[in-house]
């Protein structure tokens, strides 16, 4: 198996590119939305005897595929386009304000009156860093199926879209099939576009159904390639089993794969099978967004010309800094690539 390589300069020349990319983000756009609780204020609920929370600030960012947007506004990405839907609440009227706020143009993610906006309410202690001061966290997700003129809205929305930009993000977040953006017809649709669109990156990354593709580059993880659906936090597929599930994947799916395997970093389809390993971190961590900030820089690169290899390693560079922002949708700007990609050269020797 093959190894990436780059060098200081080759990354410099596609950082410089990112500002033409032309990207659309289709999926699940969750608001992020944070409390912080000082835990010496609560009080005792004159109702209920329980403990009154008191909250202090709020903070809201946009999550799921909105951690896409966030992290390809991050990296200068040129155009950002959102394709999907929210509720008519205030969660959708926050999300959209943070949207726009990135530059992203929300005309394409539609208001729909009988859904929820999903949201992850992450309650945490103010007094406190790291994870130990996040409460249970409370989800609003829609439950019940996809109304058939929603699903027609966003095939819409790629039509209108597909000849204008230089990639199309697929963010499959919810496990409950065909209740989110990304229904059995959506997917359908997504691979007939990218059969005839092949001047466009089509990019595929969903929570339970990364099988279900054709057409699209998928990034899946290793436990989602063979099968596991709920691995410990210390688990590892061998790389002669991934491969050899991945082979088979590729064939099936017709289009290329990154396989993302944690610490050891990813492996690659295409043009031929390329090990891409990982950069070591120092300090806490907080691995949540990771896979998007991976999307995030890969696709950018893909935009610029990248090879695929190429792509995947400024990926793991993305992500190695975005992990090391805890309670907080992380990012990473250009400047900060160069010096990754400086340690990660050192770390290999």
């Amino acid at each position: 198996m093959n190894e990436v390589t780059m060098t200081a300069e080759r990354l410099s020349e596609l950082i410089s590119k990112f500002g033409s990319a032309r990207i659309a983000v289709l999926g699940d756009f969750f608001l992020d939305e944070y409390l912080d609780v000082d835990p010496e204020l609560g009080e005792p609920s004159v109702e209920t005897g329980k403990t009154a929370h008191q909250v202090v600030s709020v903070r809201c960012s946009p999550g799921a595929a909105g951690t896409v947007v966030c992290n390809l506004h991050a990296l200068g990405a040129g155009h950002l386009h959102a394709i999907g839907f929210s509720g008519d609440d205030g969660e959708g009227f926050d999300l959209r304000k943070q949207l726009t706020n990135l530059k992203c143009d929300t005309k394409h993610l539609h208001v729909a009156s009988e859904r929820f906006t999903p949201t992850y309410l992450k309650p945490r202690d103010s007094n406190m860093a790291g994870l130990d001061a996040e409460h249970s966290r409370l989800d609003t997700k829609n439950r019940s199926r996809t109304p058939h003129t929603i699903e027609q809205q966003i095939i819409n929305s790629v039509d209108a879209l597909v000849e204008d930009v230089d990639a199309m993000v697929v963010l499959d977040q919810v496990d409950l099939a065909d209740t989110g953006v990304v229904t059995q017809t959506v997917r359908e649709t997504l691979s007939q576009r990218a059969s005839s669109s092949s001047d466009v990156v089509f990019w595929a990354d969903s929570r339970r159904r990364i099988e279900q593709f054709p057409r699209l580059t998928i990034k899946a993880n290793q436990f989602e390639v063979v099968g596991i659906e709920y691995p410990k936090p210390e688990d590892e597929v061998a790389t002669d089993e991934l491969l050899d599930a991945a082979r088979a994947l590729r064939e099936k799916n017709d289009a290329p794969i990154v396989l993302t395997r944690g610490h050891r970093g990813m492996i690659v389809s295409d043009p031929d099978w390329t090990a891409v390993p990982g950069v070591h971190v120092e300090g806490p961590i907080d691995p949540t967004g990771a896979g998007d900030s991976v999307t995030a820089g890969a696709v950018l690169a893909l935009c610029a010309g990248a090879t695929l290899a190429e792509a995947a390693l400024i990926g793991n560079l993305v992500a190695s800094i975005t992990i090391q922002q805890v309670n907080t949708t992380g990012t990473a700007t250009p400047n900060q690539l160069i010096d990754r990609l400086n340690n990660w050269k050192a770390q290999r020797g």
